[in-house]
């Protein structure tokens, strides 16, 4: 199915490199082109016969829930950050464009320039959520 297929694919996305796990941050429109998010945890995974296999789990976090959402992750954020502050905290990524609604316009506007790619340097390892 043609118009499956076009539902899958993302209209934005973001792949963002944590050790030895990759994060993907992927904006997709429902059939009646609402926008959700779906963040997809893939890590690298040797099996029983040496092969290499990947463990994704996924979530897809609707507009509606942002706001609370945002809110419990940074609210956890903080306590970690409160409760051990003797652990290091890498540098926080911030996103090439000042806010989310500029970064979920259709990839396929070929007048726009692409955003550029993710930084591979390893401490990507979050997204501004001040930013949203």
């Amino acid at each position: 199915m043609e118009g499956q297929d076009n539902l899958d694919r993302p209209l934005f996305s973001r792949a963002v490199k944590a050790g030895k796990r990759t994060y993907f941050l992927d904006v997709k429109a429902t059939r009646s082109d609402d926008y959700y998010l779906t963040i997809t945890e893939s890590k690298k995974k040797m099996d029983d016969s040496g092969k290499f296999t990947y463990i994704k789990h996924k979530i897809f976090l609707y507009k509606e829930d942002f706001e609370k959402f945002r809110e419990g992750l940074d609210e956890v954020c903080n306590f970690i950050l409160t409760e051990r502050p003797d652990m290091p905290v890498r540098t926080p990524y911030t996103p090439p464009v000042d806010s989310f609604s500029e970064q979920v316009k259709p990839a396929e506007t070929p007048s726009e320039e692409a955003p550029p790619a993710p930084s591979n340097d390893g401490y990507s390892a979050g997204v501004n959520l001040d930013d949203w």
